[in-house]
């Protein structure tokens, strides 16, 4: 085998032609490359052969997978063409993707690494700088995106926004409820980014989108009720009992201030250590807040009408879905007469989204999925301690939770 094969087997050169083989001022190993015919002449970005335009700015390196302790280059000349899609840009090249200066081997094996441990570990062990790994994972995850699919038939979708980093940074994620895979995310969290999905989805497949699952974000329920008329919005479960959970945190709060205008600092004492014993499920109670919630039940009828108000909104998530809807409409009844302000409210809001929380209760469908990958994409930022783009994180949920993580170079 000639020795040219051999550093082309080496450094994962294919449609190349290996010209010279030297090493450089700093020890590092060059291969000097082209590409073969078949590549030549072709535009950077969509591949299409182009004319020539000019010789570019001379002979550029890409970073190669190291050998051993050693770095290694690939060389060659880089010239451009004149697009008739993308103008004048720098000639494709085999072995690289476009705008990069490491081989796509290289990018690959860091993209592995990325997903397996975090960033800081990738930098030292390839030795390139920690935003750099970013970078380059935005690269790996856009080329993979662009070869599947990842919003082909989709029926049954959760929308929901994650904080990454202080300042109030939100990206959207999308999460299939059939397959569990993040298929879609993007910085923001507004009606322009939820819109920004319906447009990448297009008007088609919006159509056949049949449950969403979401908050009672406005942001949410807006873009998809105008543009996806017959998808049922289904209302996350959770989100509708923390509303009690909150208003009987409101009432708490009442009952205890109302203690401490009227001189009560026994009670109003009692009612602060209260807290976690009217939040706990019922089933999880220790012995003590068992008796502290009794306790309530004899002194604080209002505080404990709320109580109860609570656990059984609770239950209507517990039971088969006809019994639920009746048990709902009791709730409702109850929660209006109810005398207490903030349950009267919350009355009107869960009216005003009956049929979100009717939808999910026929349909059992909740956003436990798309937390899950919000759980999820959380440990990616911690254990890369953190990122200062969205994009970066993004790219990298994407290669994480989508499928799109490359083999291993070979």
């Amino acid at each position: 085998m000639r020795s040219k094969r051999v550093w082309a087997r080496l450094l994962g050169l294919k449609r190349a032609v290996v010209e010279d083989v030297f090493v450089g001022d700093q020890g590092e190993v060059v291969v000097a490359a082209r590409p073969n015919w078949r590549e030549r002449d072709r535009c950077g970005i969509c591949r299409r052969r182009s004319p020539g335009f000019d010789l570019g700015e001379g002979r550029r390196r890409w970073r190669a997978l190291d050998l051993g302790t050693t770095f290694a280059y690939v060389e060659a000349e880089a010239p451009r063409v004149r697009c008739r899609r993308h103008g004048v840009v720098v000639c494709a090249v085999p072995w690289a993707r476009h705008g990069s200066r490491f081989t796509r081997a290289f990018e690959d094996q860091v993209a592995w690494l990325a997903v397996n441990c975090s960033k800081t570990a990738v930098a030292a062990l390839v030795r390139i700088a920690w935003r750099t790994v970013g970078g380059i994972c935005e690269r790996v995850a856009a080329e993979a995106g662009r070869e599947v699919d990842l919003l082909a038939g989709l029926r049954r979708i959760g929308i929901d926004e994650i904080s990454h980093r202080k300042g109030q940074r939100y990206p959207t994620v999308v999460v299939c409820h059939d397959t569990g895979r993040l298929v879609w995310a993007a910085a923001g969290r507004d009606r322009a980014t939820v819109e920004a999905f319906l447009d990448a989805l297009g008007e088609e497949r919006c159509k056949r989108l049949e449950l969403v699952s979401c908050d009672m974000a406005a942001w949410i329920a807006g873009p998809i009720g105008e543009r996806c008329p017959q998808a049922e919005l289904c209302l996350d479960p959770f989100h509708v009992v923390q509303l009690a959970t909150d208003a009987l945190d409101e009432v708490r709060r009442e009952v205890w201030n109302e203690a401490r205008r009227q001189g009560q600092t026994a009670l109003a004492a009692e009612l602060k250590g209260a807290r976690f014993a009217l939040w706990k499920n019922p089933e999880h109670l220790t012995a003590r807040q068992r008796a502290k919630l009794s306790d309530i039940e004899r002194t604080n009828r209002r505080l404990y009408r709320a109580y109860l108000l609570k656990e059984q909104q609770r239950q209507i998530y517990r039971l088969p879905a006809k019994s639920a809807v009746a048990l709902l409409e009791r709730w409702l009844q109850w929660a209006r007469r109810c005398r207490l302000p903030s349950f009267v409210k919350l009355a009107k809001t869960i009216t005003q989204q009956r049929a979100g929380i009717l939808a999910a209760i026929t349909h059992g469908l909740s956003n436990a999925r798309v937390e899950a990958i919000n759980t999820q994409i959380r440990l990616i930022a911690r254990r890369a301690f953190g990122f200062h783009s969205a994009n970066a994180l993004i790219a990298l949920a994407m290669l994480s939770l989508a499928d799109l993580c490359p083999s291993l170079p070979h």
